[in-house]
């Protein structure tokens, strides 16, 4: 599994069915992908939310984004994500043996 951060922001459409049964809806669609929602927050300034979930892969993340896009009128724009010190490692040569890349 690799992490995903999802950023989205509310078009005029998403604005308009807030709820929490649309929540409901997304967090039902992100597991019925296989996805693990490690976090979801609510946030101020450029986007409007904030998730973190592991998919299997990049091509079930995008699947996945674009769905709740479509169903909810929130534009997701989403990342694969690395900690920190996975990064340090690669970039000084190092070798995560359990690293698996998100773009496969």
């Amino acid at each position: 599994m690799s992490t995903f951060i999802m950023f989205g922001k509310y078009t005029a459409e998403g604005f308009t069915n807030m709820s929490q049964e649309r929540t409901e809806k997304i967090v039902e669609i992100i597991k019925k992908r296989n996805g693990n929602i490690l976090k979801m927050f609510a946030i101020l300034g450029e986007y409007d939310l904030l998730f973190l979930v592991d998919f299997q892969n990049t091509k079930t993340a995008m699947q996945t984004s674009v769905e709740i896009s479509h169903y909810s009128g929130i534009s997701f724009s989403t990342s694969p994500a690395l900690p920190v010190e996975m990064f340090d490692e690669l970039m000084g040569g190092g070798f995560f043996s359990d690293w698996e890349s998100p773009q496969s």
